[in-house]
């Protein structure tokens, strides 16, 4: 948890406000993972701080949704075309991919559990946070 909220403060992702007068805010939660080895030894133990989307309202918190698939067709043509050029497949990954994509909507969170702040403050998010609603747009 103290790694994902320092990183949330490093890319400057929220900040402690005064809620404005009709906004109001958004819920959010923890989410703990425990990355494992091949083998099946613990790797180490993530927390990611995620926003409850379900409680958006269309127009107010959000205007577009977004979902990337990708079809596995196109998947094995890609692989089939590395395969003759013998090009070199690499994976990534992104750490927190979504603090990646500006936020231009005006979205509040209460303030985590478990983050002290003062009575009546808010977050709001100046980046995109895992659990929104347009966060795959945003990334995207």
């Amino acid at each position: 948890m103290a790694k994902e909220l320092t990183t949330l403060h490093q890319t400057h992702t929220l900040d402690l406000v005064p809620l404005p007068l009709g906004k109001h805010p958004i819920r959010s939660r923890w989410v703990y993972k425990i990355k494992t080895k091949s083998n099946g030894s613990v790797e180490r133990c993530k927390a990611r701080l995620v926003v409850k989307g379900c409680t958006q309202e269309y127009d107010m918190d959000y205007e577009e949704t977004f979902a990337l698939v990708a079809k596995m067709t196109i998947v094995h043509t890609l692989i089939v075309v590395t395969f003759i050029f013998q090009w070199k497949i690499f994976q990534m990954d992104v750490k927190n991919a979504f603090l990646n994509g500006d936020q231009y909507e005006e979205v509040y969170m209460i303030p985590p559990p478990g983050v002290s702040h003062k009575a009546g403050k808010v977050c709001k998010l100046q980046k995109i946070l895992y659990g929104l609603k347009q966060a795959p747009r945003a990334w995207f």
